[in-house]
């Protein structure tokens, strides 16, 4: 007999589903090469890692920091509604919170600093701004290096060590972590790659539409659930 879920934890993706737009592809369409996609089309069919995907993608990336960022805060890049509010719900529920994402960590910590939410545990690809190119690896909290499924080690890792996992995201390759999660919140391509493998979900469109969603399921460590 499998133990008792102890805690819920929500895990969320950054672009696309924390952002209204995909920063890493607004970064490539920028400053990439010009027929980028390409390789995107290789990423979905498997047949590229995220790992490889990130590294020939944004070594072709020469700018500086301040150069992608000054673009970037001219873009006003903008929160999908509600963040702040799941945010205060999921505190007020007891629940733990993390991003977890296949995009970079330097304008992840922009955004999130712009918006005054610096203070969320984040994981995301490491980058090295070299005048060769951007150097983007991913690593796990205790530093190996992974190249693969990087949002889905942490789906499983929270599972094994007891908690309900929650997880809300937006492309298709949110759709790993979504099937090791318990339940998943989806939005794009991964709503329908869910309703494709019948995989528990809530569709959504803003973060008020998943606080309804979590508002409907009991879960461990929802101070309600046992009311």
């Amino acid at each position: 007999m499998s133990p008792p879920l102890k805690k819920t934890i929500v895990q969320c993706d950054f672009d696309g589903t924390v952002t209204e737009e995909d920063i890493s592809f607004l970064l490539l369409d920028a400053f990439g090469e010009k027929d980028w996609r390409k390789y995107l089309d290789d990423y979905k069919a498997e047949k590229l890692t995220v790992g490889e995907f990130n590294r020939i993608l944004f070594s072709a990336v020469k700018e500086s920091k301040d150069t992608l960022l000054d673009f970037l805060k001219k873009r006003a890049v903008k929160i999908r509604p509600g963040f702040r509010e799941l945010l205060a719900y999921c505190r007020q529920k007891g629940y733990d919170f993390i991003v977890t994402s296949n995009g970079l960590d330097f304008y992840i910590d922009y955004v999130l600093k712009e918006a005054g939410l610096n203070h969320l545990r984040v994981f995301a690809a490491r980058t090295t701004f070299k005048p060769e190119g951007l150097e983007v690896k991913f690593f796990t909290p205790d530093g190996r290096y992974i190249d693969d499924h990087f949002k889905t080690f942490f789906t499983r890792r929270y599972r094994e060590q007891g908690y309900r996992v929650i997880y809300i995201g937006d492309g298709s390759s949110d759709i790993y972590p979504a099937r090791e999660a318990h339940h998943t919140f989806a939005r794009g391509s991964l709503l329908e790659l869910c309703r494709e493998e019948r995989i528990p979900h809530t569709p959504f469109e803003d973060f008020n539409d998943v606080i309804g969603g979590l508002k409907k399921l009991a879960l461990p460590g929802d101070k309600d659930a046992c009311k």
